[in-house]
């Protein structure tokens, strides 16, 4: 099982815990717990957000246990969370090179290559998931995302509904699809099917600052201003950042059609 942790709010990467390290190597009892400690130290920093440190213990352990592919893969993890892509694929690529047949690398490669705008190169790593494991939700999410990246939303529309399909519980599918689905609505101007998923998917979580913020802007060019501005409240306190029309555009990278509708909202357009 993965064990997810969210980079940029339509990404996902996993950190997977280090195997019994005895068991792999022949290291004495105060080096074995040691590492333990280290791992504990580095999850512990990533769920406070601590990154830095986090990278740090990760560092640490990989001096220790060079051939450990987790450990190479995690510290990957820490630096893609403290926006450096290029490192983090350095610290993936050497993963990959430990553990060609196990998929966390992969996808994990392939959400820093998106960050690169590597489209093509991410699809591949995605396409790599899902040959290891057909049934890897956050690949075919993640494959979704690269081939938005393309500008190929009716294929990434199928890739984020497979991921639905394969886990109905990953709500991170769920709302890249209703965001998906409000650009390709904007074609024939019918986006209310994306506003109504929108919708939906607010009803079970409240808290989807990305789901409620893309509501907002398609609200707003609904000429629902009213609606539009209750909404925005809510995301302003969970997460400031969609204020920043720029981060909205290049981090989160959503869509056209919402990025100009959110620049409207916040100009008052």
């Amino acid at each position: 099982m993965h064990f997810l942790i969210a980079i940029f709010l339509s990404l996902f990467v996993v950190i997977y815990p280090i195997a019994p390290v005895q068991a792999q190597i022949n290291i004495t009892e105060a080096e074995s717990q040691q590492l333990d400690v280290l791992v504990k130290q580095a999850f512990e920093a990533t769920d406070a957000g601590e990154f830095t440190k986090a990278e740090g213990y990760w560092t640490d352990l990989i001096n220790l246990y060079p051939d450990n592919a987790a450990g190479w893969s995690n510290r990957g993890n820490s630096k893609i969370s403290q926006n450096r892509p290029q490192e983090a694929l350095a610290d993936y690529n050497k993963s990959v090179e430990l553990a060609p047949n196990f998929p966390d690398p992969y996808l994990n490669r392939g959400a820093a290559l998106e960050s690169l705008g590597k489209w093509e190169e991410a699809i591949a790593d995605y396409n790599r998931v899902l040959e290891i494991d057909p049934q890897d939700a956050a690949a075919y999410n993640n494959r979704g995302n690269a081939k938005a990246g393309l500008g190929k939303w009716d294929e990434a529309i199928t890739d984020y509904q497979i991921a639905m399909k394969v886990n109905s519980r990953f709500s991170t599918s769920f709302g890249n699809n209703a965001i998906a689905l409000y650009e390709v609505g904007t074609r024939d101007g019918n986006t209310d099917s994306a506003i109504k998923a929108m919708k939906n998917i607010l009803r079970k979580y409240p808290n989807y600052t990305d789901v409620r913020a893309a509501l907002v802007a398609a609200l707003w060019e609904n000429k629902k201003q009213g609606e539009a501005e209750s909404n925005w409240v809510s995301v302003v306190n969970l997460d400031p950042r969609y204020r920043d029309i720029n981060w909205v555009k290049n981090i989160r990278r959503w869509p056209p059609s919402l990025v100009s509708a959110l620049e409207k909202f916040l100009t008052l357009k």
